[in-house]
């Protein structure tokens, strides 16, 4: 299996400023302390869609080297704080979160 990561996509926030604050300030300092295993972060803001405005602010994703590993930050006490916190602060309604299997291709 390739390499295996945690997506989590937030929908648009009720007070943009608020959220990047907590998320910038507060959320992801703590997912590059807390969540164990993991080999790179990737925080993308949404900036707009073909067909109009996004449906979607942010996707983060957080790639581990395994499912194994991916399971066990989940299972921990810092993965599990961390997800608290994505939940609490995403103020649009409740985060998306998904994992999947990634394969790249290099041109």
């Amino acid at each position: 299996m390739s390499g295996v990561k945690l997506i989590v996509i937030y929908p648009t926030p009720t007070d943009v400023e608020t959220f990047e604050a907590a998320y910038v300030n507060e959320h992801v300092p703590m997912a590059v302390q807390r969540l164990a295993g993991k080999t790179k972060i990737v925080a993308t803001k949404v900036l707009g869609a073909p067909a109009g405005e996004a449906p979607y602010y942010r996707i983060a994703e957080v790639h581990f080297p395994s499912m194994e590993a991916l399971e066990a930050c989940a299972e921990s006490e810092g993965g599990k704080q961390t997800l608290a916190h994505a939940a609490a602060i995403s103020s649009g309604g409740p985060p998306i979160i998904l994992i999947a299997e990634e394969e790249s291709f290099t041109f």
